[in-house]
């Protein structure tokens, strides 16, 4: 199968994802900038989880473009990452609502985890589908950046019943370091 139709409908849902975030966030009560002030969390929150889709749609997006097929497992893989980053809105709304709360600090450290665990997954069988050869293969190599991550994830999961800001502080470092730009798909095919 081509590859297309998984593009595009990735691209519309993760549309979606953002969408509904910046819907969440609401107008103040107030005229004043002393309005702003309780919408800060939720803006924060709505910052770190804009930055979190982006990522995703910028690696996605990245890797099909060494991708020339698709089968069954790849689409339900795809499906499976697109979940848990539609489940996204939900957690950085209550996170955001509640200041870092133990819990919702927590169950967002778990949706970031299982994020990258499926977009590992995706990878991994697209990796599978195109051969240990394949220019996706070469490029994706270790993965010690998405290894790292999920280390990062699981320590902001257990950290936030201890300390929730340095759970949030651990999400956002992770975040900053997919930041700088992951060459390395680009480096693959221009050779």
């Amino acid at each position: 199968m081509g590859k297309g139709r998984v593009e595009a409908f990735s691209d519309g849902v993760i549309a979606i994802i953002i969408t509904i975030m910046v819907l969440e966030i609401k107008v103040p009560e107030g005229f004043d900038l002393a309005a702003l002030r309780p919408l800060v969390p939720v803006f924060g929150a709505y910052v770190l989880s804009f930055l979190y889709v982006g990522i995703y749609w910028n690696n996605h997006h990245h890797m099909f473009h060494a991708v020339q097929k698709v089968n069954g497992g790849v689409l339900w893989a795809n499906l499976h990452l697109l979940f848990w980053l539609s489940l996204l809105p939900a957690v950085t709304h209550w996170v955001g609502e509640n200041h870092l709360a133990s819990w919702p600090t927590a169950l967002y450290g778990v949706v970031l985890f299982m994020s990258a665990i499926a977009y590992f997954i995706l990878t991994r069988l697209l990796v599978r589908q195109h051969g240990q050869d394949s220019a996706l293969a070469k490029a994706v190599g270790n993965d010690f950046k998405g290894r790292v991550s999920v280390a990062i994830y699981l320590a902001g999961i257990v950290l936030a019943f201890v300390a929730p800001w340095i759970a949030a502080a651990l999400y956002t470092l992770a975040a900053a370091w997919w930041l700088v730009p992951d060459r390395r798909i680009e480096h693959v095919l221009e050779a």
